[in-house]
């Protein structure tokens, strides 16, 4: 079986474990978030990270998310100042990836090559959150948009039926929003909104 459907309000423990399970072993998973699908594998798994890429037909640049579980895990992660500290808290958990500097965390292939950055996210999805709770650390993610279009995938059995032979396993359950994350990068000092999506950019105008 190629996908197993999970409960969206009370993931069940015996999905969840099996997903762990799968990303300890080195596995790559497809899984629903608050916006869209995400396609993941463990922090540190340079296998996994071929896979995303291969899957989306994306080169060595792209820029990779993490997916926390919470605040505190979040902020092992990046380097924030005392604004940005308070910002993502305002924003977090929701559909918004902030792209920081990576502390010595975060394994240097993950990082952006030249700014030594990367994205964090706090999904507010109860299937994701279960997933990464019970894994005990971040996931290594990627919006899962496939090779020319440009708004993710959002349908559980449409994920499976299209990227499901190429993936360990698919989660079907419901997205929270059809659009891809809000990205705010604060690499510069200030706030810019380098993508709009699902998340609101009022707080930023």
């Amino acid at each position: 079986m190629s996908y197993v459907e999970m409960h969206p309000v009370n993931p069940q423990k015996r999905f969840v474990d099996k997903v762990v399970g799968l990303l300890r072993e080195g596995g790559v998973v497809a899984l629903p978030t608050d916006s869209g699908y995400a396609i993941a594998c463990r922090l540190g798994n340079k296998a996994g990270m071929d896979t995303i890429r291969d899957v989306r037909r994306l080169d060595d640049k792209h820029n990779f998310s993490l997916l926390c579980s919470s605040f505190a895990q979040l902020g092992e992660l990046v380097i924030l100042d005392n604004h940005e500290f308070r910002t993502i808290k305002a924003l977090t958990p929701g559909p918004y990836t902030f792209i920081l500097r990576g502390t010595k965390e975060v394994p240097r292939m993950t990082l952006n090559k030249k700014k030594h950055t990367v994205g964090v996210r706090l999904p507010d999805h109860a299937i994701t959150q279960a997933v990464v709770s019970a894994l005990g650390e971040p996931l290594l993610c990627s919006t899962l948009i496939l090779p020319g279009e440009t708004e993710p995938l959002t349908d559980g059995r449409e994920v499976d039926e299209s990227i499901g032979s190429r993936v360990d396993l698919v989660v079907v359950g419901p997205v929270g929003d059809a659009e891809p994350t809000t990205v705010v990068d604060f690499t510069s000092g200030t706030a810019e909104v380098v993508r709009r999506g699902a998340g609101d950019v009022s707080l930023f105008e």
